[in-house]
């Protein structure tokens, strides 16, 4: 393969590729899956043709919730501390990471302690999504276009989020300086008015919705603490 056609499909996942030891973790290595329009301004409601999400919850070093969109045959991914909210009245500080690959959608399994990310994985919820970003003249718009400009809308229809949500980046403050951080981050809200729905459920009682198991309960199968 030429050099041409190789580079973009390896820039998508250096940075994943390149924070993992794979002979320790069992996490999937994967490759960029070709883009064929997934994410795109894709308005059919033909389920199978939908992109896909998920949404994982980490005990890593902090506890967190992963939220992760199919786009250009990657998972793009958020880091949510408080995970996604059903709630419209609830901001969700979203802090980018780095792309995934599509097969980690399916990762649940203990991280071991020492590797990046160590810690235990379960997918608390996963499904597909609609992209509805739209321009000032109601023209359908890429969803990587959309991420790029900072603001993309999307219809969630997932077994335990449903809807429709946005994501919008802002640069916030630095804590000492006071100065405009470099470093953007973004907010995930359910929008709409009267979505008043149970917020985010406790992390450590949730469970799973491939296997029903709590995080405990996959960390104690796999022989780990947590």
């Amino acid at each position: 393969m030429s050099e041409k056609n190789d580079k973009p499909a390896r820039h998508g996942l250096r940075a994943y590729h390149d924070k993992r030891n794979f002979d320790r973790t069992r996490e999937p290595h994967g490759e960029q899956e070709g883009a064929d329009g997934r994410g795109g301004p894709d308005g059919s409601d033909d389920a199978p043709s939908r992109p896909v999400f998920v949404v994982q919850i980490h005990d890593a070093s902090t506890l967190h919730f992963d939220f992760r969109l199919e786009v250009d045959g990657v998972l793009k991914s958020w880091s949510i501390p408080e995970g996604p909210s059903t709630d419209s009245r609830d901001r969700r500080l979203a802090l980018p990471t780095e792309d995934h690959p599509l097969s980690y959608k399916d990762f649940e399994r203990l991280i071991p302690e020492g590797e990046y990310g160590g810690g235990t994985v379960i997918v608390w919820d996963a499904g597909t999504y609609r992209p509805t970003s739209h321009d000032a003249h109601d023209r359908p718009v890429p969803f990587g276009d959309a991420l790029d400009g900072g603001h993309a809308t999307f219809e969630l229809h997932g077994d335990k989020l449903h809807g429709q949500y946005a994501l919008t980046r802002f640069h916030g403050r630095e804590e000492k300086s006071g100065a405009a951080s470099a470093k953007p981050t973004w907010l995930l809200v359910r929008t709409g008015s009267g979505h008043h729905g149970d917020g985010t459920p406790d992390p450590r009682r949730a469970r799973s919705v491939r296997s029903g198991r709590t995080l405990r309960q996959v960390a104690e199968a796999e022989g780990g603490e947590r």
